[in-house]
């Protein structure tokens, strides 16, 4: 850690990576998911407008992302039906992942636009992140590895069976 005129930064260059290649790809991936099979995607539950699918650089187990079949980058953009729709589903993927995985809280967000953070910025999409008190540790900041204890395939598996 250093510390810049009081402000504290951390180092995590473990996500420059994938930051860096994001948006390079010739095809959107979240255009590009709904195409697959829902257990080879991922894909949790398929709506009219959006779907829910989880996220392959998870955070945390249980990280799912909410994003629209239309590529669309911003929100004022997004039709009453597609921002609708999303929001619900926000809601139903929040009491999916507490009956699943009964975390202590949830970080919730979008990253709209690359200066603000987004992977794939040019495509709405809602991040549900689980936490649990002392989920972050020594071992994400000294070593950048952010240990996982349970496998994506099995997340999927019991976030479709926990899915209302």
């Amino acid at each position: 850690m250093i510390i810049l005129n009081n402000l504290k930064i951390l180092w995590n260059p473990w996500r420059f990576e994938y930051v860096s290649r994001a948006g390079r790809e010739r095809e959107c991936i979240l255009c590009e998911l709904p195409k697959r099979e829902d257990g080879e995607a991922y894909i949790l539950y398929r709506g009219e407008w959006s779907y829910v699918v989880l996220n392959a650089y998870p955070y945390n187990s249980g990280h799912v992302m909410i994003a629209t079949y239309r590529h669309v980058g911003m929100l004022e953009n997004l039709t009453r039906e597609e921002l609708s729709e999303i929001t619900e589903l926000m809601v139903r993927t929040v009491a999916t992942v507490k009956k699943a995985f009964n975390p202590d809280g949830f970080n919730i967000g979008l990253n709209i636009g690359r200066a603000a953070g987004a992977g794939v910025a040019d495509h709405i999409h809602i991040h549900v992140v689980p936490r649990w008190v002392g989920d972050t540790n020594f071992i994400a900041i000294i070593s950048g590895t952010k240990p996982l204890p349970i496998a994506l395939n099995e997340v999927y598996v019991k976030l479709r069976e926990c899915w209302s």
